[in-house]
């Protein structure tokens, strides 16, 4: 079982800045991409960013130039530095992995369980 969990939401007021953190623990032998997605009430779980384990990372078009992910491979953990926040960043911001797991060929994903970010206006 490999568990992600999430840290860095909260209130901010536009213009201001968060930094999420993920951190994946459990059985795992290798993590391949991780990324975050936010999810806003009443509307679809959307990605926001991602990175591969080589760096190469992938930017929705509405946080390009404000947003930067980033990773600690050796940590296992991955980060969203937020600047320049609007009150259509306000959701609940989820993590996710891909991974392998010790002594097996398959990928497998994960969820965190969610962090609120919530900015005002």
């Amino acid at each position: 079982q490999v568990q992600l969990v999430e840290s860095g939401g909260g209130l901010v007021q536009a213009g201001g800045s968060l930094r999420l953190s993920c951190a994946a623990s459990g059985s795992i032998f290798s993590i391949n991409v991780m990324g975050w997605y936010h999810q806003a009430p009443g509307k679809p779980r959307e990605l926001v960013a991602a990175i591969s384990s080589g760096g190469s990372t992938n930017y929705a078009d509405f946080v390009k130039g404000r947003f930067t992910i980033s990773r600690d491979n050796a940590k296992n953990t991955v980060y969203l530095q937020m600047n320049n926040l609007k009150p259509e960043d306000t959701a609940v911001y989820y993590c996710k992995a891909e991974y392998r797991r010790v002594g097996s060929l398959a990928t497998f994903g994960s969820w965190g369980q969610g962090t609120q970010v919530t900015v005002s206006s």
